[in-house]
């Protein structure tokens, strides 16, 4: 019994500590800092690149929002990697505007493989790009994101991740649970860090990419999470990511409980694929570059097992209750604060954050209202990924047509 509970307050510390840390870098999010000085005053050439599977329904209207961003059109094209589709993805993107590339390739289906292939043919051409953008097919985009990019890479940043918001938040509550989550990202992790001086992260679309960055290696991703491991790549060699929360762009998320579930599982897995390829680099990193933001790098990556550290603190309590060490009002009292911290906390978070964004929040009740289950449903994904990896790549379906003139319109 001396044992457990030597390992009970050890695992209390831990965990305190990491959530301290996390506690006190998102406050910083309140903290409104300076614009940063340009460097250069130049109008550079980007590449708008969008991977796409048989994305038919959609992919005109992100191309169309492109053709409307109020940047020169000469300084940039938009490319389209018709990836394995089998619809009329890569006529509709001809018509539109687009230039298209169509792959091939059934053993190597996800979108960083794609974007591995396409650079490394832009690359080989010498192509006279500055950098590059990347969007999902289901994108709309803002008309001042390149603009406000090209501003990124006149103040020197060379990978910057915008604002990535929710085309469609009230469409069920697992659209408004995504909603809630990234709005809680955005301003809580990636404006935090990037006051702090740390790194935020790629989120997946909505990016810009120095070009000469790449040249050296090409785009170098294996796991299910490109954006994340891209990230982990640039923080391992101390290079810090930037923010853009002027650059808007909107994407779709599942409304089906089964569709999200299959997603979110992905993404999970592409984490534990990370941990697994990067968790050594990012240790060493901190002693190379002796810096918190390889240090906060490093945290990121531990979230799942510091998730791991708190089941294993309530199986130790529960331990302990059996061998008359506590109470049983105690042990309640322990899993009441763990079940406030995990599923109502974040309610009163999220509606923290839609009053700092001046977000309506009577659309949103019911996904405030379901919120905790979607994040509960997180830890179950989580905890099957750990017991089961399917490494298989599934597409989810966008259908959500919204033009660039109506998505603000109907959201704000």
């Amino acid at each position: 019994m001396k044992y457990l509970y030597i390992l009970q307050q050890a695992l209390i510390w831990i965990i305190t500590i990491f959530w301290l840390y996390q506690i006190v870098v998102s406050m910083c999010s309140l903290v409104k800092l300076k614009d940063k000085p340009l460097l250069m005053n130049k109008k550079h050439k980007f590449m708008a690149i969008i991977p796409a599977h048989n994305e038919e329904d959609v992919i005109a209207n992100l191309i169309d929002s492109l053709n409307k961003q109020d940047y020169p059109k000469e300084l940039f094209d938009i490319y389209v990697i018709a990836d394995n589709c089998t619809d009329n993805t890569a006529q509709i993107a001809r018509d539109a505007g687009a230039i298209v590339y169509e792959r091939f390739d059934e053993l190597h289906k996800t979108k960083g493989y794609a974007m591995q292939w396409f650079l490394k043919q832009k690359i080989e051409e010498n192509a006279d790009y500055d950098a590059f953008c990347v969007f999902d097919s289901d994108n709309i985009v803002m008309p001042d994101f390149i603009s406000v990019m090209n501003k990124k890479l006149c103040q020197g940043e060379e990978v910057v991740q915008g604002y990535r918001d929710i085309k469609n938040p009230t469409d069920s509550w697992v659209s408004a649970g995504y909603a809630i989550f990234y709005w809680t990202m955005n301003r809580f992790y990636h404006l935090a860090r990037y006051n702090l001086g740390l790194s935020p992260l790629i989120n997946g679309t909505g990016f810009m990419v120095k070009f000469d960055l790449i040249k050296p290696n090409g785009w170098q991703t294996k796991t299910l999470t490109e954006d994340i491991e891209f990230s982990l790549q640039n923080i391992i060699a101390g290079k810090k990511l930037g923010w853009a929360i002027d650059a808007k762009v909107y994407d779709e998320q599942p409304v089906d409980f089964k569709q999200s579930w299959s997603q979110r599982s992905r993404w999970t897995v592409g984490h534990l694929q990370c941990m697994k390829y990067y968790t050594k680099d990012l240790a060493k990193g901190i002693k190379e570059h002796k810096s918190l933001m390889n240090f906060d790098g490093f945290l990121y990556i531990l979230g799942i097992p510091m998730m791991l550290v708190t089941f294993l603190l309530l199986g130790i309590n529960f331990l302990i209750y059996l061998g008359d060490g506590m109470t049983l009002i105690e042990l309640i009292d322990n899993y009441w604060r763990y079940i406030v911290s995990t599923f109502i906390l974040p309610i009163a978070t999220a509606i923290l954050i839609m009053v700092l964004d001046k977000r309506k929040i009577k659309p949103m009740v019911k996904g405030l209202i379901f919120y905790p289950l979607f994040m509960g449903s997180w830890l179950l994904i989580n905890l099957k990924c750990l017991v089961k990896r399917d490494t298989s790549w599934e597409k989810i379906k966008h259908v959500r047509n919204i033009s660039v003139s109506d998505v603000e319109k109907d959201l704000i």
